[in-house]
């Protein structure tokens, strides 16, 4: 089958590599009909990680189930259905509490496990033309038959859940005030989900205009903070005081307000400086225990100058970790089929998978356009 391999730093391609096989009769084999490509995916891309020559990427995936293994009892030949990013097993002590993105069973060593992500299990990527599936009763979730809102499912592997989580981990509440850095297509959910929850007012903080403009069209107030200081600008417009909530949709590459250059820990900073006194913040923007491309020594071994000071003096509370989709994909689906929720705004292109090199490389680039990029592997 066809797969984007990834080849070296800024480069992948997509390659002929052996078709997955049932390994348990718990799996399933999905034919894919559409894969998203991931800012995370972008930290393997740029060779910021340990991902090694010829690891299959994607981890955000859906499609129609050709083969079922005999011990799956949900799922049928010709379902519609999309998987989380994260494999879980269902019944380890984090599962059954319901978190599943920190899954003891299906990586030894590591709490959690996803799709063609380095580290995190022995799991083939799925911007292929086929993947297996394992804990298939679990791990995937049934759709409507036929292609409706088909861009609006596929992001339910990952990112419409991962900013509503980071809605969850701040606890926004209807009538509150948000700031969420990073207008990506994570910050991008954020905000949406934020709205979704009741939020009475929303900002967005980025510099790239096409971000700010559909942060702008679903609702959200756009801060460039290219402009002007952003926790200023913010405060302005809530009384002084800053908001009632916020969410880091950026993690530890992001960027000096001022300067064409990294300095992981400026989100955090502003967050903390941004928001009200006893606010609460949610952090599902990556970081990472190492990065051998940070700007200095401290953070290329994880470890970030943050106003933990200032965080306590004015009793902040913050929640962070990924999201464990499981938790709210089947009512982010429902939201979906009775047209409450539309995610897919967020999506600038849909593109057959052998154009994938292309896209990698414009979506790194944050140029033309590029926000959210869905492949599809069938044509």
């Amino acid at each position: 089958m066809k797969a984007v391999v990834y080849k070296e730093p800024f480069k992948v391609a997509v390659e002929e590599v052996p078709d997955p096989r049932m390994e348990h009769p718990n799996d399933v084999i999905v034919r894919v009909t559409s894969t998203a490509i991931c800012g995370s995916d972008l930290h393997m891309y740029e060779g910021r990680t340990a991902a090694e020559p010829g690891i299959v990427f994607g981890h955000e995936n859906m499609g129609i189930v050709e083969e079922v293994g005999d011990g799956v009892t949900s799922i049928r030949q010709g379902d519609r259905v999309v998987m989380p990013f994260n494999v879980a097993c269902g019944f380890c002590k984090n599962c059954v509490a319901g978190y599943t993105g920190f899954c003891l069973t299906v990586n030894p060593g590591f709490a959690g496990g996803a799709y063609g992500y380095v580290a995190m299990g022995p799991f083939i990527g799925g911007q292929a033309e086929r993947l297996r599936v394992p804990y298939a009763d679990f791990n995937c979730l049934k759709l409507p038959p036929g292609d409706e809102h088909e861009t609006d499912f596929i992001l339910l592997a990952d990112i419409f859940p991962t900013g509503y989580h980071g809605c969850e981990l701040a606890q926004v509440s209807p009538g509150e005030s948000v700031a969420v850095y990073g207008g990506g297509p994570v910050g991008l959910m954020a905000a949406y989900s934020a709205l979704l929850r009741g939020a009475s007012k929303v900002f967005v903080v980025d510099r790239v205009a096409e971000r700010l403009q559909k942060a702008e069209q679903i609702g959200a107030i756009p801060i460039n903070f290219t402009e002007r200081n952003p926790a200023e600008q913010i405060k302005e417009q809530t009384g002084g005081e800053g908001p009632d909530k916020g969410v880091d949709a950026v993690g530890y590459q992001a960027q000096a307000h001022t300067e064409e250059r990294e300095e992981p820990a400026i989100v955090l900073n502003s967050l903390i400086d941004t928001v009200r006194p006893t606010a609460m913040l949610g952090i599902p923007g990556l970081y990472v225990p190492a990065d051998p491309g940070a700007p200095d020594e401290s953070a290329k071994r994880g470890q970030l100058l943050v106003s933990v000071g200032r965080a306590f003096e004015k009793g902040l509370r913050l929640g962070t970790g990924q999201c464990n989709v499981k938790r709210y994909n089947r009512q982010l689906r429902d939201l979906i089929i009775e047209d409450r929720a539309k995610p897919s705004f967020v999506v600038s292109h849909e593109l057959p998978l052998d154009q994938a090199p292309m896209a990698y490389e414009k979506f790194d680039k944050r140029v033309e356009g590029y926000t959210k990029v869905i492949l599809h592997p069938q044509g």
